[in-house]
């Protein structure tokens, strides 16, 4: 009955985004004078790769450089959260629950209020404009979610597991690589792909803290690409598709550990 529900939802989370990834894909291949029609065509009759030409040419540097934004931030989400969850869930840290509401309260800070601020300091830092300062600024919001997720499962790793590792003189970092690190892999794949996708969505950060000179996240691009090109709607929704693919494709291939990494430790065998 796991195993159903786990498929069950897997599959549910393939259609959800696949369907609006399908209409996007035949808006992008439709003439732009097609999708102003009262009843756009269902599938492309009369379709047209201009778009995708356009797109390829105007948006390649946005695509790579929201690649290394996100690879970044789930490399500093990770490297923070991983520890933090590991000493506040089986450690038992003198005011664990007071640092897990503080937690809760930086996810009801708005992003705007965030966004000034970090300006403010990385303006100080003379960060504008560089991946480091956008890497950063995600990550200050993906952080505390993953503690969070990370600090749930592993309050469900028994502790009995770390207790015979440090009686056989292994230290707490040791325990933590050796032991807590493999058996945290589903939360660990489900906190990273949570990270890489508010990364690969952000346009709060990435429209304050960038200004076009050297870089911009495919989110500004398409912000851009909408202010210059308003009559090119086929290109338009090929540039969206385009951004959406990668993380389409990363969802589909980690759904199964994301779907183990969020229901672990709800049903007790």
């Amino acid at each position: 009955m796991r195993a159903y529900g786990r498929t069950a939802l897997g599959i549910l989370i393939v259609v959800v985004l696949l369907f609006p990834l399908y209409w996007m894909f035949n808006a992008s291949l439709q003439p732009s004078g097609a999708l102003l029609k009262p009843s756009p065509d269902l599938f492309p009759v009369a379709g047209t790769f201009d778009g995708y030409r356009t797109a390829l040419a105007t948006q390649q540097g946005h695509l790579l450089a929201s690649v290394i934004v996100s690879l970044g931030t789930v490399a500093v989400s990770l490297a923070v959260a991983m520890p933090a969850s590991y000493a506040l869930a089986q450690l038992e840290v003198r005011g664990g629950p007071v640092v897990l509401f503080a937690m809760l309260i930086v996810q009801m800070i708005p992003g705007i209020v965030m966004a000034n601020s970090l300006y403010t300091v990385f303006g100080h830092l003379g960060l504008i404009d560089s991946y480091l300062a956008l890497i950063l600024a995600d990550s200050t919001a993906t952080i505390p979610f993953a503690i969070l997720l990370l600090h749930s499962f592993m309050m469900a790793i028994p502790k009995e597991l770390s207790e015979a590792a440090l009686v056989d003189g292994a230290s707490h970092w040791r325990t933590f690589i050796s032991i807590i690190v493999p058996v945290s892999r589903n939360a660990m794949v489900t906190a990273g792909l949570f990270s890489f996708l508010f990364a690969w969505a952000d346009f709060l950060f990435a429209i304050t803290l960038t200004t076009g000179q050297t870089f911009e996240p495919i989110t500004v691009g398409i912000y851009r690409f909408l202010g210059n090109q308003s009559a090119d709607w086929n290109g338009i929704m090929a540039t969206a598709v385009m951004a959406s693919i990668p993380a389409a494709i990363l969802l589909v291939i980690a759904q199964r550990y994301v779907v183990a990494g969020m229901t672990s430790g709800a049903i007790k065998d």
